[in-house]
């Protein structure tokens, strides 16, 4: 008898502990997945109907097209039978360095620096950050189809990266250069050309923007969102750094002679239009008068044919006044 009642209650307590262990609970920056027989429960349309698939081509669509997932939100406390199974993940976001080989401790410098080869073939060391949080929208990537998903989404970035270094043109710079004719300024491309490694440095925001472009399908792809690249240093190698310094201060050069002319010829462009107006006053000034003295002509005349005549006459008479010799001209 004693051992049948202990067999029993061996089994309570055998249940009353699958009981506790069949409940749980998610944080707040959680999401779960309930699985039952190592199956999730899946919802009516897959990762293709969702926006995020939008920047994939059709080889990429029938690569990455996977299922849509039940998601458990934050809560609790949840139940699940013995034979299903959670799968718990954080969904709050992460900052990774860019060299971070999640396979190799050793690469990349010990994932402190990365390496990557600019269009002048000289290798530089890349030294940044890489901000990420998991997709909800595609949990089935992240948990079931993709291994190793951070890896993925770092060689991926790697890849992007080092292709973006290898290829890049800095943007033209337009000058605007005045012209003799009025309203003839035009502008024109510089036609300076660059160095890589220094085009790099001073576009960092627009190739940080461009890795945010070139890496917006990464949620479809293996379920994980980057959110911002940002790409602090750019150091070239140190045998060459010497060399950039003094091409630098060449540049620096150049562009300082070019705005002190561009200054002068500026000052002297505006002091042409200023004695141009001068003089465009003077002979305003000058015309006014006649202008005057003509609208009064044109005044007297209208009071007869012997206006004008008396007009003359007493204009003669103010200066006769006036002079101290006359001289008259004799009708022979």
């Amino acid at each position: 008898m004693a051992i049948v009642i202990g067999i029993f209650l061996g089994f309570l307590a055998y249940l009353a502990v699958k009981v506790v262990m069949s409940i749980y609970t998610v944080d707040q920056n959680e999401r779960a997945v309930l699985t039952t027989f190592g199956r999730a429960e899946r919802l009516e349309g897959s990762t293709l109907d969702d926006p995020i698939a939008e920047g994939l081509n059709d080889e990429e669509k029938q690569r990455y097209n996977y299922p849509q997932l039940r998601v458990i939100g934050p809560g609790g406390p949840y139940f699940k039978l013995p034979w299903q199974r959670v799968y718990k993940i954080s969904v709050a976001t992460q900052t990774l360095n860019i060299a971070f080989d999640p396979e190799s401790a050793s690469a990349n410098n010990n994932n402190q620096v990365l390496e990557a080869v600019t269009k002048d073939q000289l290798n530089t060391g890349l030294v940044g950050q890489l901000r990420y949080t998991i997709s909800e929208r595609n949990l089935y990537a992240t948990l079931f189809a993709v291994k190793n998903p951070i890896a993925h989404v770092m060689g991926y970035f790697v890849s992007v990266l080092r292709e973006r270094i290898a290829n890049f043109d800095a943007p033209q710079t337009p000058v605007v250069t005045e012209s003799a004719v009025p309203g003839g300024s035009t502008v024109e491309p510089a036609m300076v050309q660059g160095i890589s490694i220094n085009d790099l440095r001073k576009n960092l925001r627009e190739l940080n923007e461009q890795m945010d472009q070139e890496c917006a399908t990464s949620s479809a792809r293996y379920g994980i969102r980057l959110d911002a690249a940002l790409i602090t240093s750019i150091d070239p190698p140190p045998e060459v750094e010497s060399a950039l310094a003094a091409i630098n201060t060449a540049h620096n050069q150049v562009s300082s002679d070019i705005s002190v002319a561009q200054a002068a010829a500026d000052q002297r462009i505006v002091q042409s239009k200023r004695a141009v107006e001068i003089e465009t006053l003077k002979a305003q000034a000058e015309v006014e008068p006649l202008n005057w003295l003509a609208a009064q002509l044109a005044e007297l005349r209208k009071n007869g044919p012997s206006a004008l005549p008396l007009y003359l006459r007493n204009i003669r008479l103010a200066l006769y006044a006036k002079a101290s010799h006359i001289i008259l001209e004799m009708k022979k």
